[in-house]
């Protein structure tokens, strides 16, 4: 149950948001920029990085809804998503992307954590400056985001498929237009 009353039926940061409206615009449109706007990482790629901060800062609902997201952008590949929350490193992603999600682990753990050598084998991998800093800034936008969903404790559901349902909306119409869909 939330530490606060949220309009019912709306799960993690979705009641947050109804319950305050004036935030919830801001957080959105941030949100829609780093994830689905244009950009030389794939939506994908950009899930799979908000993914890997929330599973490492132990959010279950921003893990679980940006992992169907993710897993709706490549492909329904749940498998792959799965094998990069639980070893980055050993899975079938390029070596840019292993160097990123190392990046954002590091920001999750604390922004001074990431080194001059963490950006270096970005770099060598071949990330751009933006690919850096915009992994660093959805890292640290989806540590704010989980401690938000956790911090009021906000309904989690269990079934996988409400994920996945949420996810083909979020991936068909993005998160703002998304957001006022109650599907």
């Amino acid at each position: 149950m939330a530490h606060i009353e949220l309009p019912p039926g709306l799960a993690g940061i979705r009641g947050l948001l109804a319950y305050r409206p004036e935030t919830a615009q801001p957080l959105n449109e941030l949100v829609a920029v780093l994830l689905h706007g244009p950009h030389t990482l794939t939506p994908g790629e950009r899930e799979l990085i908000a993914t890997c901060v929330s599973a490492e800062n132990e959010c279950t609902y921003c893990a679980s809804i940006h992992g169907a997201i993710a897993a709706q952008h490549l492909g329904d590949d749940e498998a792959l998503v799965e094998q990069v929350t639980r070893d980055r490193e050993s899975a079938p992603i390029s070596g840019k992307m292993k160097a990123l999600l190392h990046i954002a682990a590091k920001t999750a753990e604390g922004g001074g954590c990431v080194t001059t050598e963490d950006v270096a084998r970005a770099r060598e991998h071949g990330a751009t400056d933006l690919e850096i800093h915009d992994t660093v800034l959805i890292a640290a936008v989806f540590c704010l985001c989980n401690r938000y969903v956790d911090g009021l404790a906000t309904w989690t559901p269990d079934d996988p498929e409400f994920y996945r349902a949420r996810a083909r909306v979020i991936a068909d119409h993005g998160y703002t237009l998304a957001a006022t869909k109650n599907s």
